[in-house]
């Protein structure tokens, strides 16, 4: 029985880490789609968030499969609870990636200053996301640690965008809408690494026991 629910948990954490991959990929493709002016790119974004609410009713259906035929206990039962809650917040990473993919139409290629950090919070993004992910995998708190506190990357890198773009509004105000989505692109980008340090936080939940509040 336990072999049984040893495999299951594997596939658990095979899913969860494909569903991390999407999420990385549906954020660099919905970014990319703005950097380059490439529409493909926006709708491939568009196609990983739809892969991405399927892949959340997989590992739904799977996680109650586990917690109805296993009834499993501790830190078993927080691994799959933890699992729960973390998809919710994947869920809505890949609804973001598609919210930045859906403005950049609207865009069209327009150059603007803050692009650069765009590209650098992106990755930062991308990079927490795919962290958390793993440090469920490999149960590493540390690793869910500095997803945490890797947080504080992306936000400065969301103020240094905000400043770059208010100025630019100040100064030419016939660019304040291109700014303006260009600066909804960020703030999405911004909640994207607060999901992650959700997911992060659950990570360390399903390993100590305890929420931080």
């Amino acid at each position: 029985m336990r072999s049984k629910f040893d495999r299951q948990l594997e596939r658990l954490h095979q899913e969860l880490t494909r569903m991390g991959a999407l999420c990385e990929e549906a954020i660099s493709a919905s970014v990319l789609a703005l950097l380059e002016d490439d529409q493909d790119m926006a709708n491939i974004a568009l196609a990983k968030e739809r892969d991405i609410d399927q892949q959340e009713r997989d590992i739904e259906s799977l996680c109650m499969k586990l917690l109805l035929q296993q009834q499993p206990v501790a830190r078993d039962l927080r691994t799959i609870s933890s699992a729960l809650k973390m998809i919710s917040d994947m869920e809505r990473i890949g609804d973001q990636a598609a919210d930045i993919a859906e403005i950049t139409r609207h865009i069209g290629g327009a150059s603007l200053p803050g692009q650069v950090h765009i590209a650098e919070m992106t990755q930062a993004a991308a990079k927490m996301v795919t962290s958390s992910v793993e440090s469920f995998v490999k149960r590493d708190l540390e690793l869910a640690k500095a997803v945490i506190r890797y947080d504080d990357v992306v936000d400065q890198l969301f103020v240094e965008i905000k400043t770059s773009l208010t100025g630019l509004i100040r100064r030419d105000a016939s660019s304040a809408e291109e700014a303006l989505d260009l600066l909804m692109i960020a703030k999405y980008l911004e909640r994207i690494g607060d999901h992650a340090v959700n997911v992060a936080e659950w990570v360390a939940y399903s390993i100590t026991g305890v929420r931080r509040q």
